[in-house]
């Protein structure tokens, strides 16, 4: 069993502060407990930016060689520790071992990358004339990072803050512990200056809480829900701080009906169905036209039936189980809500899968003649989920993307590209992607509306850490 009873502060594994509360890690797959994490308080939080802010002097005024040189080792670190990362995250959260080794783990190395790419074209000093423009280092930097794709969402801010010289105090989710731990040994080894890098465990309230009104904080990054993003920026007001958010999402899939139906709905509920739902810019409203959309039900109904649910350790297995208990709990309250709305269920349904009777397992599901005004076409679900709602028109298919509170992805599927740039152009998210275009971590991402503000990945998300200032000669 694993105990993680340290934290991270200033180069040293340090106990907690008393007061430290314990929790249990569970195994979502199993529902064993696998370990102890020890909670710190806002005392370790207090300890955690005081050396972060003693470091910060020494660190800013490093060269862009000197944080490539670092970013390079950190890499090369955490590339020789996939395995175990990967091992991490499928014990703590239950993603299939597939998943882990093949995304899980790797695309913590494209966010890490990216900001690599981006410290080594960046301009930190442009001419104007005789004046100049000065990019700078915006200070320390306080990051709180969620559980469903762990290394991926520490990877997206510890990269950047890196390259634009700030010093930092990473909170991870105490759910996601095991991997988090990893994280900071590899940062350590890889020779990290003593205070650049902090790492403390807390719930919201206490150690979030502090992070966020903590005066020494410049900046707060936080990925997580609307909630707790809504919580940080109210905490994080009296001391008019710089606050980033990339929260929830309800993200449409708008099928055109030029699109080839069968690979638009397949690749649509695969989408939603990897990482058990799990993913804020999943596609889990899928707009059909009304002409096709009962060829796109039975097709959606197959497809998610096929999926199989099982031990995230067995290769063949496509889900594993929600991530935690509460989360669980709350997936199966959405789908009896969506049954009590009257929505047609066609695949899956409440309960765990046949045969599955210990872990947080959740049926693949996906409700037809859904209305968008239902409960389930508004709130993030957070499951494996997918709501199929038909449309008359081109215009009222937009209309129905764009009613929604979020604003953080869109999906188009389309026969042809500039009819889908058109429809592109009228979504209201921060980012769309046209055929199943694949990410591309160079780009920026974040959304529109309660989804959030600022960006990350490549440029845009190095600037979240630097301040602008201008000199005039």
């Amino acid at each position: 069993m694993k105990h993680i009873d340290t934290f991270y502060i200033n180069g040293e594994w340090v106990a907690p502060a008393a007061g430290a509360t314990v929790m249990d890690i569970v195994n979502p797959a199993s529902e064993a407990v696998i370990g102890k994490l020890s909670l710190g308080t806002a005392e370790d939080a207090d300890r955690a930016v005081a050396a972060a802010r003693a470091a910060f002097p020494s660190w800013s005024q490093s060269s862009r060689e000197e944080r490539i040189a670092l970013l390079e080792r950190v890499m090369a670190t955490y590339k020789a520790r996939l395995g175990e990362l990967g091992e991490a995250v499928r014990l703590e959260m239950g993603a299939p071992v597939s998943v882990c080794n093949t995304i899980q783990a790797p695309v913590g190395l494209a966010y890490l990358q990216s900001a690599l790419d981006a410290l080594r074209k960046f301009e930190f000093e442009t001419s104007h004339g005789r004046h100049y423009v000065r990019y700078e280092p915006i200070g320390v930097a306080a990051l709180v990072t969620p559980w469903n794709w762990p290394l991926a969402l520490i990877a997206a801010k510890v990269g950047p803050a890196i390259a634009a010289g700030c010093t930092m105090v990473l909170k991870p989710s105490e759910i996601s512990a095991l991997d988090a731990h990893l994280f900071a040994q590899i940062m350590h080894d890889a020779g990290t200056p003593a205070g650049v890098f902090n790492m403390i465990y807390g719930d919201g309230k206490s150690v979030g809480a502090r992070l966020s009104s903590h005066p020494e904080v410049d900046l707060i990054s936080i990925t997580g829900s609307t909630r707790a993003g809504i919580e940080v920026a109210i905490s994080a007001a009296p001391t008019v701080k710089r606050v980033h958010q990339e929260l929830g999402g309800k993200s449409p899939l708008l099928i055109l009906d030029d699109a080839d139906i069968a690979t638009a709905v397949q690749g649509g509920v695969a989408s939603i169905m990897m990482n058990s739902g799990q993913t804020c810019i999943a596609p889990t409203r899928m707009l059909v036209p009304r002409a096709r959309y009962e060829e796109a039900v039975t097709v959606a109904a197959a497809t998610a039936s096929a999926l199989t649910v099982g031990d995230p350790a067995d290769p063949a297995t496509k889900l594993g189980p929600i991530a935690n208990r509460a989360q669980f709990g709350k997936v199966q309250q959405m789908i009896a809500a969506g049954i009590e709305e009257g929505a047609r269920v066609i695949a899956g349904g409440p309960g765990r899968p046949e045969g599955l009777d210990k872990g947080f397992y959740t049926r693949p599901t996906v409700f037809a003649d859904v209305d968008n005004d239902m409960a389930i076409a508004r709130e993030e679900i957070f499951g494996p989920v997918l709501v199929m709602i038909p449309y008359d028109s081109e215009d009222d298919g937009v209309n129905i993307a764009n009613d929604t509170d979020y604003g953080l992805a869109a999906y188009i599927a389309s026969g042809n590209v500039d009819r889908a740039r058109r429809v592109a152009a009228r979504l209201r998210a921060g980012s769309v992607r046209i055929n199943a275009a694949p990410m591309d971590f160079s780009l920026p991402f974040g959304g529109y509306k309660s989804s959030g503000n600022g960006r990350e990945n490549g440029v845009h998300g190095l600037t979240e850490y630097l301040e602008v200032k201008s000199v005039l000669v």
